[in-house]
């Protein structure tokens, strides 16, 4: 099993891109968090407007939009709503998602079982913390990071992979370890 650092990512990578989070539950605010800590410059949140959570995502500093809206021009979406949720998601910004983009999970349950199916030209790769949010967060904030895995689902561009470290490094997994893996074995 191929295991990665902080020095397989380049922090400059994630920090120049676009990234929308979808949700701003337990993981989505750890993963914007700590991205914006690691120095990522453009993070906007999606969330429907009703969403309890955009008054906490607003207060953060962040940017709130539906994720309709959040998703355009975004490099990465990060799909961080609840799995049964995902799906009709996706559906929802999937046009509005601009070619070439790397759509990202922290669970690989939708695209495994084909409830989402990525168009083609889309990167698409997984970066799954083995911890729930406020600790992902917390040990970030100490200097230590949690374990992850980290999968590519597909590589349309190349760089796949190496966005994912970048984006594993962001999140503070790189100090601890990135366990490469698939969708399907990170689910199953």
């Amino acid at each position: 099993m191929k295991v990665y650092y902080d020095s397989d990512g380049d922090l400059n990578l994630i920090r120049n891109q676009k990234v929308a989070i979808i949700g701003y539950g337990s993981q989505g605010q750890a993963h914007a968090l700590n991205l914006k800590d690691s120095g990522v410059r453009d993070i906007a949140v999606g969330l429907r407007a009703t969403s309890a959570a955009v008054k906490k995502a607003r207060a953060a500093g962040f940017t709130v939009k539906e994720p309709a809206d959040a998703v355009k021009g975004a490099d990465v979406v990060m799909m961080l709503a609840p799995d049964e949720f995902q799906a009709d998601i996706y559906t929802g910004i999937e046009k509005n998602i601009k070619q070439g983009a790397s759509l990202a999970f922290a669970h690989g349950f939708n695209v495994r079982f084909g409830f989402i199916v990525p168009r083609s030209d889309m990167d698409v790769w997984m970066v799954a913390p083995k911890e729930v949010g406020p600790v992902v967060r917390s040990e970030y904030e100490k200097g230590g990071g949690v374990a992850a895995l980290v999968a590519v689902h597909q590589d349309a561009s190349g760089a796949a992979k190496k966005t994912a470290l970048a984006y594993g490094k962001a999140l503070g997994c790189g100090r601890t370890g990135m366990f490469e893996t698939t969708f399907a074995e990170e689910c199953e």
